[in-house]
């Protein structure tokens, strides 16, 4: 929380960032999705550079060069979609519960990605919600939805993954993207200034054809597995 007090006050002089942000979402007819993504990446890099945050960005070579796609990361706190746009080249939006997305400065940048609301306990406006995300992908649109439901400061160890998660992805019969982080809830869940690297680790794309006869709760252990395998990986040759 102190990196997140000493990002915000540094960046104080560009604080018409904010309202730039809500302008080129408002006006999608002058502003590509291209176009606002790479405000939102310019808005992340000021960010990292406040905080002295680095990120290191590994497997980018197994994203799908063409159509839509979604990403299934497990969860350590604010900074990990910011982490994952850094590393993510294309346009990418990500699924945000509702409730957390209307402070100032966060209702801008998902506006500006045009993410998506999710109320949690409005089972209408979650069915809704996976029937847009599996039009839009379809349309070649990536979306970030973290399958855990929430970050409980687990740190690099990884918590259940929600079945339901992974329906929109079934439904639009797009490549899942397992997403390994590590060291992501140091930007912004210690209490501390000193310098941090986190990693975004872009696992092996799954093809529909793989996983289209499993159960929603069968992908989820199975996305849930290669991540937590990764990060074991990872740390145990720190």
């Amino acid at each position: 929380m102190l990196r997140f007090i000493q990002v915000i006050v540094c960046n104080l002089p560009r604080i018409y960032m904010i309202p730039k942000m809500a302008y080129k979402a408002r006006h999608g007819e002058k502003y590509s999705e291209e176009e606002c993504y790479r405000y939102a990446q310019l808005a992340i890099r000021r960010m990292m550079k406040a905080g002295h945050i680095s990120t290191q960005k590994y497997g980018a070579e197994y994203l799908p060069e063409e159509g839509g796609y979604m990403m299934f990361p497990n969860h350590q706190g604010k900074y990990d979609a910011l982490g994952i746009m850094y590393a993510h080249e294309k346009p990418c939006s990500v699924v945000i519960d509702d409730a957390k997305s209307h402070g100032i400065l966060v209702k801008q940048f998902i506006d500006l990605i045009h993410g998506k609301r999710l109320i949690k306990d409005d089972l209408r406006q979650s069915i809704k919600i996976i029937r847009e995300l599996a039009e839009d992908t379809k349309k070649g649109r990536k979306f970030i939805i973290f399958p855990e439901g929430g970050y409980y400061k687990n740190h690099n160890t990884v918590g259940e993954f929600k079945a339901g998660s992974f329906k929109s992805a079934v439904k639009a019969k797009v490549p899942i993207i397992p997403v390994a982080l590590i060291d992501s809830y140091k930007a912004f869940e210690e209490w501390s200034l000193k310098p941090v690297v986190t990693q975004v680790h872009f696992l092996q794309a799954i093809p529909y054809e793989e996983y289209k006869n499993m159960s929603t709760a069968e992908i989820a252990s199975m996305v849930r597995a290669r991540i937590v395998n990764t990060i074991q990986e990872v740390l145990s040759l720190a």
